[in-house]
């Protein structure tokens, strides 16, 4: 089976077995369906290109009928399945760090009129100017990484984001839940590195920072190249010469805007890094960087003073891209502040490590059939991607287990650098020696369906795509003054105030 050791190869079948005994346990209705649906996911060969194809499968030893109704009548603890996949062993980076990343993949249901509660998906094209929006369902996912170049990710947590759900929202009660039940684990103790989250330009990075401001972890996001946002305020001494005439002091320093190389300082950080596919590559770093928030988006009903959310700031540039193509410079903010120059390495490589998420999207929609099942409520969705994500969370804990079942014109690889797609092939020689909790299926004949010729009485309703919620957009639509959260405060001399609006156009809340 495997080269592994045998102390190894003993505790991963124990550790995969009481994961499906567990699993088993969070099934709460059509439990022995549901779980040898999973089962038949892992044991087909090749990608699972109909669902009903796998009941076809020798480990699926229910009719199709089962299956159906898995999806449509099965009930998953959705609460204790999520404890169960925070309490596995987790892939750590140096130092004992966990790094997790989170992202939003589409369920696209572009002609399912009949399905509801669907919402307009970002699609990127492979020219430029060739994004789209289709119908469909995002599904937030939370992973932890893995450190160097792997297609491995360890599936945490998923959330379906509905119509009338605020996506920042969504995604900082997600990460807070994850970030809980980590701690809970034992995952996270007091002492060990503050746990890294690492997100694309889609999010609001500060704003997360801010609402997760009490819990040990840090956020690493990439933000757009044309931002401007400010340096630390002035010191007293330096504000004292600014001003001599006194005054409030700024709450804010100078622009620094992204696109004008003349407004940046001096970095506080420079490093620069041999890599092996993009050349060398260097890091600047400033401290104390900060957005100027206003009273819009997010923080539109932010109650008081706005805070000032300071963060270190990157930019990195790589000599090239694959195929010497040309690479522009990216922008990341870190919410830690104060940092060292492993930090600043540590950020940007964990960047880079944020994209191993694709290859787990690509693995369980072309693979293990994620978005293939044309299922009409978003409730069934939700629990055959929780089926999907058990099917590769079992992937995760047989790898020690795996042999390379290669193909003939694939080349050799070593049983740790073996993908999810390479574990898959050999799952049916370990499945038979692991722990089974299925009853063995009672015969029945098939239920008599609708009489022939008779219509259908009970036509599906149809559902409009899109927000049902539409948001207020300034503070006068939720009735209160720009300026009621400053009564009280003692007024600025005209010299302080331009000094403290200069630039206010440049305002801004998202990435």
């Amino acid at each position: 089976m495997s080269v592994a050791r045998p102390e190894v190869r003993r505790e991963a079948f124990a550790a995969a077995s009481r994961f499906r005994a567990e699993f088993y346990a969070c099934l709460t209705a059509r439990r022995d369906d549901m779980f040898e649906l999973t089962d038949a996911l892992l044991c087909v060969g090749g990608p699972v290109t109909s669902p009903v194809d796998l009941t076809m499968v020798p480990e699926h030893r229910r009719g199709h009928g089962a299956l159906y109704g898995a999806l449509n009548r099965g009930q998953i603890d959705v609460g204790r399945l999520r404890t169960l996949l925070a309490e596995l062993p987790l892939p750590r980076f140096e130092g004992g760090r966990l790094v997790l990343a989170v992202d939003v993949s589409p369920w696209l249901r572009s002609d399912a009129p009949c399905s509801a509660d669907r919402l307009f998906c970002h699609v990127y094209g492979r020219a430029k100017s060739a994004s789209q929006f289709i119908p469909g369902w995002p599904y937030s996912f939370v992973a932890a990484l893995e450190p160097g170049a792997t297609s491995w990710t360890s599936i945490l947590d998923v959330a379906r984001l509905g119509p009338e759900d605020d996506a920042t929202a969504v995604t900082a009660t997600q990460l807070r839940a994850v970030a809980e039940r980590l701690i809970s684990a034992g995952q996270w103790v007091p002492g060990d590195p503050d746990i890294t989250i690492v997100m694309d330009a889609g999010y609001d990075v500060t704003r997360l920072a801010w609402v997760l401001r009490d819990l040990p972890v840090e956020l690493v996001g990439r933000i757009r190249s044309d931002r401007v946002m400010r340096l630390p305020k002035p010191s007293p001494k330096e504000y004292a010469l600014a001003c001599p005439q006194g005054g409030r002091p700024p709450k804010h320093g100078k622009e620094f805007r992204f696109a004008k190389p003349e407004t940046w300082p001096e970095a506080a950080i420079t490093t620069v890094t041999d890599t092996a596919n993009y050349g060398k590559a260097e890091t600047q770093a400033w401290d104390r960087v900060h957005p100027r928030l206003t009273h819009r988006s997010a923080w539109l009903e932010h109650d008081g003073e706005l805070p000032v959310i300071e963060g270190t700031l990157l930019r990195l540039k790589v000599e090239h891209l694959s195929k010497e193509r040309e690479a522009p410079p990216v922008w990341l903010w870190s919410s830690k502040t104060g940092a060292a120059p492993a930090d600043v390495d540590l950020w940007w490589q964990v960047f880079f490590r944020r994209f191993d998420l694709e290859h787990t999207f690509r693995f369980t929609k072309q693979t293990l059939g994620w978005t293939t099942p044309k299922v009409r409520t978003p409730e069934a969705a939700d629990q055959w991607t929780w089926l999907v994500v058990v099917a590769h969370t079992q992937l995760r804990l047989t790898r020690p287990l795996a042999a390379d079942l290669r193909r003939p014109w694939e080349k050799p690889t070593k049983p740790e650098r073996l993908t999810p797609a390479r574990v898959r092939r050999g799952f049916r020689n370990i499945r038979a020696h692991l722990l089974c909790p299925t009853r063995v299926p009672q015969p029945r004949g098939a239920g008599p369906g609708r009489p022939p010729g008779t219509k259908n009485r009970h036509p599906a309703p149809r559902y409009d795509v899109g927000k049902t919620v539409k948001r207020p957009e300034t503070l006068k639509a939720i009735g209160k003054s720009g300026r009621s959260w400053q009564r009280g405060r003692p007024s600025c001399t005209a010299q302080d105030e331009r000094l403290t609006q200069r630039g206010s156009r440049s305002s801004g809340t998202g990435p």
